[in-house]
């Protein structure tokens, strides 16, 4: 492709070269740059790119994007001079692929909690529904029945635009991604255009990222900000910053909810360990997700589904049929009668949410057995929290491992210790082999109690100083149990 047909709409403030040269690839990072290749200049998180824009000429980049020239330009190279060169890279991989967000219907899902049910489920349905589907999310990214290894919540702009590209060319009529803060703020969106999108709610996360939680929302909101008229924008009302989203947007305003007036509404009737009775703009529908956290994420899937003009009976037929995403909410039984329930709940809120749901499917004097750990290398100032929301709703905690990656696990969990209430030390325990604490968790319990293994739910690996070993919560969970 010719370097001019890539700058359609791209906002150039001074070209160095010409603009006539042959470009074979686009990347950002100065180990992929090969012959004609087009390298842009990111400034991240870890690194600059900019640090490597001599180094990238000498490898053939036949042109460089960046927000500063170079002292000296390197002759046959064409240098492109902008204001903010993440917000470019994602135009010009849009441009490169022939912005293939515009040949389906994307629509992206963001928020605290709920980002990968609620895109799981809505890739589940319209497949249900008989539509060629793509799905982009935290679990994995999928083209129909081909399955494509994630490595981040929301891929970089230029492997998201290949993705895309190769959904349009299979056939994919919609394809439903999730949208983190990070990838809103890194700019790993730019230049897509949404048929809709969708905020779950919004809770403590991620502050190690964005210092404050109103630089959080903003990033959530600014998600909306650029959605166009023609698309849809469905916030979960009953969030206390649910009506924030829907400010500026030029989207299609529309709400859901289960206790505020709505343009969608629910209520659960009935729940139980493996399913719930919802009532949905007043018909009953059997689901296979539980607790009132999936009663929303399920009523955002139908109202997306609906402003996707679907058929009201259909799609309720179809969300009693299907199931949710890998690692969330997953329960395994014992042959003695325990329950054990595996979730991916990593923030306060999400740990809370769950353990509400199993406090009110509990009966008797079962008790609720907790494993829980925090990552390393990620916000600290929800571990404290983590672990007094845990001994909140449980009659014992073991406080482990999670991803410690570079940090020491010791340190980790003695930062979550700090939360634990000095009437509540009796029933906690530390252990930080995670694999001996799911054990332990098990040989505490009775026929008929809880274990909720909590914080990695699909996860199939533990990081520990930088290398990943192989750790499954759920295959941990089976094992002990067949081992009693």
């Amino acid at each position: 492709m010719i370097l001019k047909e890539l700058l359609h709409a791209v906002p150039v403030i001074q070209v160095e070269g010409s603009l006539e040269v042959e470009i074979a690839s686009v990347c950002f990072d100065s180990r992929e740059v090969k012959d004609g290749a087009l390298f842009v200049a990111v400034r991240g998180v870890h690194t600059d790119g900019h640090l490597f824009v001599d180094k990238v000429g000498a490898l053939g980049a036949a042109a460089v994007v960046v927000e500063e020239l170079p002292a000296d330009l390197l002759e046959g190279v064409t240098y492109l001079l902008v204001n903010d060169s993440a917000y470019v890279l994602g135009l010009i991989a849009g441009n490169f692929y022939g912005n293939p967000s515009k040949d389906l219907k994307l629509v992206g899902v963001t928020g605290t909690n709920g980002k990968t049910t609620v895109a799981t489920l809505l890739f589940n349905l319209f497949d249900h529904l008989g539509y060629q589907v793509g799905l982009l999310s935290t679990v994995e990214n999928r083209i129909g029945d081909r399955i494509i290894p994630a490595t981040h919540t929301t891929p970089d702009p230029v492997a998201l635009n290949k993705l895309l590209r190769e959904m349009v060319e299979e056939g994919c009529d919609y394809c439903f991604m999730e949208v983190s803060s990070h990838a809103v703020v890194q700019q790993r969106i730019a230049g897509l255009r949404f048929a809709g999108g969708i905020f779950t709610n919004i809770t403590h996360d991620h502050l190690d990222f964005h210092k404050t939680f109103s630089n959080y929302i903003k990033a959530k909101k600014c998600f909306f900000d650029e959605l166009d008229r023609y698309a849809f924008a469905l916030t979960n009302i009953d969030d206390k910053n649910g009506a924030v989203m829907l400010q500026n947007t030029f989207g299609h305003r529309k709400t859901y909810g289960l206790q505020s007036m709505a343009d969608f509404k629910a209520k659960v009737i009935e729940s139980h360990f493996d399913g719930m009775l919802l009532q949905i703009d007043g018909q009953e529908v059997w689901v296979k997700l539980v607790g009132g956290f999936n009663a929303y994420n399920i009523l955002a899937v139908y109202g997306a589904a609906i402003l996707l003009e679907q058929e009201t009976l259909k799609v309720l037929t179809a969300l009693s049929e299907i199931t949710g995403a890998e690692g969330r909410f997953e329960t395994v039984r014992s042959a003695k009668g325990i329950v054990g329930v595996v979730d991916y709940a990593h923030t306060p809120d999400a740990v809370e949410n769950v353990l509400e749901t199993i406090q009110q499917l509990r009966t008797g004097t079962q008790q609720i057995i907790t494993v829980l750990g925090c990552g390393g290398d990620r916000d600290r100032t929800k571990r404290p929290e983590m672990a007094k929301v845990a001994l909140k709703y449980s009659d014992k905690v073991i406080i482990t491992s999670d991803n410690p990656r570079t940090e020491d696990p010791l340190a980790i969990i003695k930062e979550m210790e700090a939360g634990i209430p000095a009437d509540k030390k009796k029933n906690t325990f530390s252990i930080s082999d995670r694999r001996e604490a799911i054990r332990a968790a098990c040989h505490l319990a009775s026929p008929g109690d809880i274990v909720l293994i909590a914080g990695k739910g699909h996860e199939k690996y533990q990081e520990i100083n930088g290398v990943r070993h192989h750790f499954d919560d759920r295959e941990e969970l089976e094992n002990t149990f067949n081992e009693q």
